[in-house]
């Protein structure tokens, strides 16, 4: 078959009156067809950058995304003022013409946190006890406790965190690294996404948030079923044999080979690479998915009672195994984080639900020597009012925390901070861009040098903004 992205058939295929003829069947191959060069008979998407701008310390990443927002109060940033005017009015001098929320307007009264705080490690990193298990891990961990973001509702707060941006159509940051890094399976997924719900707090997350934007589909991620089959219809019809539907996909692949040839189009392309990864997905998935060999001791240390029941601790462990396999970005998302009311319990339970299988994907990774180039980053999509909601706390987006562990960050640190009531971020402050930046460097790539052209823009990850950051890179 032709390379489905040769630049000179491109350039031909888009004269005058190709062009009138096809720009019906969609222009969006115009803007990568001459990127999107693959190796003449390959038949893995090797990725666009075929030498890395920095050494490369990551090879893959795990975002652990606490969906709702997770208070930075009652996880990694204590503030011992705060306890103290825990009940009192809040300083006016802070919060005057600041946007908050669902709290604009209303009386604001500090809230402490409703947790006590300890020293973990050699390092002495300060987190909630809420959180002992990860604690233990403390000297594996970077805390950035100076994060900010853009966005203060959650669907544009998510696509922030994703993609860079509001705008919808943009690719997520899975669907960049994927595009530029390739991935290094090919029985899976470059990109594999798995959800769960706590029992409070379980705010919404829409599939745009692993989608490929303007990027062609064969980048978007792949959200696998967390309860049951982990993909719909993977199995044969009864009566169809392996080989019988061997001989259907390569006809199916002839007749779009045929289509291919007329108009190069990448979604083309995507249609005959999902149809033979399908093919391979149907033993490669069942493979994945079978935990009949893990140990015992493994599954009681993820806290998994019965393998792919949909909890965050089932996803935990089959995220180790998809890293296993070479999959080059796995998003776990847990939905449990949304405390306007009820703060002391949906904190005491979202810890319950994420602590133990988080610290056990981290110890395990290290124990098989994949941490040394996994990245794992912690978060959600903001953080929480240090004033009081009702039972709760409200949305918060000029201070909040997340961590990082593995693949080239410096372990057993923290980095900026907030004021003294967790307010808002005031020393080394780290944007969204500025994250995405540090995590794309740890990969080999110069975020300002992954670039796509779309609407005669050279679009990135990072839009016009960001910078690594470099106190968090060993």
């Amino acid at each position: 078959m032709n390379n489905p992205f040769s630049t000179p058939a491109f350039q031909q295929s888009i004269a005058r009156r190709a062009f009138l003829q096809q720009s019906a069947y969609g222009l969006g191959g115009a803007a990568f067809a001459s990127l999107l060069e693959q190796s003449q008979g390959s038949e893995r998407w090797a990725g666009a950058i075929t030498k890395p701008h920095f050494p490369v310390k990551a090879k893959r990443i795990i975002h652990l995304c606490m969906a709702g927002g997770p208070s930075h109060l009652e996880t990694f940033d204590w503030k011992p003022e705060l306890k103290k005017l825990d009940g009192k009015a809040f300083p006016d001098s802070l919060t005057k013409g600041q946007q908050i929320a669902q709290l604009q307007g209303a009386e604001l009264k500090a809230r402490g946190a409703i947790c006590e705080f300890k020293k973990f490690g050699q390092s002495g990193l300060e987190m909630s006890e809420l959180f002992p298990h990860i604690g233990a891990l403390a000297d594996d961990l970077c805390v950035i406790k100076s994060m900010q973001t853009e966005q203060i509702n959650h669907d544009t707060a998510h696509a922030f965190m994703n993609t860079g941006s509001i705008i919808k159509g943009r690719p997520s940051m899975g669907s960049w690294l994927l595009y530029g890094l390739g991935c290094e399976t090919d029985e899976l997924p470059g990109f594999v996404v798995l959800t769960s719900a706590g029992r409070i707090g379980q705010q919404p997350v829409s599939a745009r948030q692993w989608s490929s934007g303007f990027l062609p589909s064969k980048f978007q991620g792949i959200q696998f079923q967390s309860k049951g089959n982990a993909v719909h219809y993977l199995g044969s019809p009864d009566g169809v044999c392996q080989s019988t539907q061997r001989q259907v996909i390569e006809e199916v692949n002839r007749l779009n080979g045929m289509l291919g040839e007329e108009r190069l189009d990448p979604e083309i392309q995507t249609r005959i690479a999902q149809y033979e990864l399908a093919f391979r997905m149907q033993s490669s998935v069942p493979d994945l998915t079978d935990m009949s060999k893990e140990p015992q001791d493994t599954l009681d240390k993820y806290g998994v009672k019965h393998p792919g029941d949909g909890s965050y601790a089932s996803n935990c462990l089959l995220a180790r195994r998809l890293a296993e396999k070479g999959v080059r970005m796995i998003q776990l998302y847990h939905r449990a984080w949304d405390h306007h009311g009820n703060l002391v319990e949906g904190m005491k339970q979202g810890a319950e639900d994420v602590d133990k299988s988080t610290a056990a994907l981290i110890s395990d990774l290290k124990q098989r020597g994949l941490l040394e180039d996994t990245l794992i980053l912690w978060g959600g999509e903001f953080g929480r009012t240090p004033m009081g909601q009702g039972t709760g706390r409200d949305h918060h987006i000029l201070g909040f925390s997340v961590f990082m562990a593995g693949g080239g960050i410096k372990p057993g640190t923290s980095y900026g901070n907030t004021d003294e009531l967790g307010y808002r971020a005031i020393e080394n402050v780290v944007s969204v861009h500025d994250l995405h930046a540090t995590m794309l460097q740890l990969m080999g790539v110069d975020h300002k040098r992954l670039t796509v052209k779309y609407q005669g823009l050279d679009m990135r990850l990072t839009g016009i903004a960001g910078n690594a950051v470099k106190g968090v890179i060993a």
